[in-house]
């Protein structure tokens, strides 16, 4: 249930009357690992095993094969609604996420504000990568396409994953841009398709959280509708992931590492360096 209907009353200049809007839905979800809570995300139900998979793979909580993960529901709600799961994992294969982590409540809205350090972080990511700038418009055009909850309750995020040569892999939807892209990920996990991913577009702006979870599943390009956070430009400069904003009405904005954009029109590419 990705959206439900509640009633309204809308006024005009002169006039008022009653309407029922279409709201995406948000909810919490309990997730404890081996029987001990360890975090409260709230995010859009649907997709959950996804999300879960996703979520412990872009935390560096548990990275290796999906199928060794046990998630046991917990409890659900009188609409059916998972709120709460146990998560089996080998202890002895958490990783460093797990360890360094405390219980927190994850909001939809604003991710894990400060949780990874840069100076924590090894690697670089570098290839030989190069797409041409009209190929992050015609993703984009795909992602708004597949965007069936924001279509009908407009309070929806979305993000999508791509091949270099523009395949789309994934596309997912949340009422939080962070949950759309674990969504994503762990999509990819699931079918084996993450080392295939060159692209990761995402609606709304582009914080810091988002780059690391680009940067964990080693997606060389990130682009956004909207604007980047100075974190997230100054992480993907020292990450080495292209990073992109602004992009809409046949223009796009790249904050970092421009040599993976060709553009037969070059104004249309603003490169800051």
């Amino acid at each position: 249930m990705a959206f439900t209907f509640y009633q309204g009353k809308k006024f005009f200049a002169h006039s008022s009357q009653m309407v029922e809007d279409a709201l995406t839905v948000e909810e919490s979800l309990e997730m404890s690992l081996n029987g001990t809570a360890f975090s409260m995300t709230m995010r859009t139900p649907g997709n959950d095993n996804e999300f879960i998979h996703g979520y412990l793979f872009t935390e560096d909580i548990y990275t290796d094969k999906a199928e060794d993960l046990q998630i046991n529901v917990l409890k659900k709600n009188e609409d059916g609604i998972t709120k709460a799961v146990d998560i089996l994992v080998p202890e002895h294969r958490l990783k460093s996420g797990y360890r360094n982590s405390r219980n927190f409540l994850s909001l939809s809205s604003c991710g894990i504000c400060g949780k990874t350090e840069l100076d924590e972080l090894e690697g670089k990511l570098e290839d030989g990568l190069e797409i041409e700038a009209g190929q992050i418009e015609n993703m984009f055009d795909m992602l708004n396409n597949s965007q069936k909850t924001f279509k009908k309750s407009g309070g929806s995020h979305a993000a999508a994953a791509f091949t270099g040569e523009g395949v789309l892999l994934s596309v997912m939807e949340d009422i939080g841009r962070h949950n759309a892209v674990d969504k994503v990920i762990g999509d990819l996990i699931i079918k084996n398709n993450l080392n295939k991913v060159k692209v990761l577009i995402v609606s709304g702006r582009i914080s810091y959280e988002i780059v690391m979870k680009a940067f964990r599943a080693h997606i060389p390009i990130l682009a956004a509708v909207s604007a980047p956070s100075t974190l997230a430009v100054d992480f993907s400069k020292e990450l080495g992931i292209t990073l992109l904003g602004f992009c809409r009405d046949d223009k796009a904005t790249c904050y970092a590492h421009t040599h993976r954009i060709k553009s037969k029109i070059q104004k249309n590419v603003e490169e800051f360096k």
